[in-house]
């Protein structure tokens, strides 16, 4: 899970602090870095990918609470850019996620319920991208849904039976 829920399985805003959504250009090219590197995006264009970006909101989180709950729904996915979280499935340490990893992807799509719960152990910094962004660029540009789909039959294959996937 290398390389971002519905609004009520992300922390309140008092929690997670979303950071402007007019980025630097450095930053912005680090949030192209991160997407890029997520196999659902694997076909995608720079230019889809910078729109992608520039949509994607920056989040913190502090160690401790759940970004996203197990059988919460969810509205979007996460990409992780500094920090270590824990991935817990009924109560029980599954996994580690650490800076490139994602997680989500599955929800993003469906909006369906999370299967693990993803508690930070380090301060964090996440791009959070909500699904409705996707559905906007997909049904602007119907061509990526074929890459998504391959990207995502992609990381369907690499997962192994007992893979944490939150």
């Amino acid at each position: 899970m290398r390389a971002v829920p519905t609004r009520d399985s992300v922390l309140p805003s008092s929690q997670g602090k979303p950071t402007s959504r007019h980025r630097p250009h450095a930053a912005l090219k680090r949030s192209v870095i991160a997407l890029a590197a997520v196999p659902l995006f694997d076909g995608f264009s720079k230019a889809h990918l910078r729109r992608l970006a520039g949509e994607a909101d920056l989040v913190e989180f502090g160690p401790g609470r759940a970004i996203v709950e197990e059988a919460q729904a969810g509205e979007a996915m996460f990409v992780i850019l500094a920090g270590k979280a824990r991935v817990v499935r009924a109560g029980r340490k599954v996994g580690t996620l650490i800076p490139g990893d994602f997680f989500g992807e599955l929800s993003a799509l469906d909006g369906g319920p999370r299967t693990a719960s993803v508690v930070p152990d380090t301060p964090m910094e996440v791009l959070r991208l909500f699904r409705h962004t996707l559905h906007r660029l997909v049904k602007q540009e119907p061509a990526l849904v074929m890459s998504m789909l391959e990207g995502l039959a992609r990381r369907l294959r690499q997962v192994q039976v007992g893979t944490p996937v939150a």
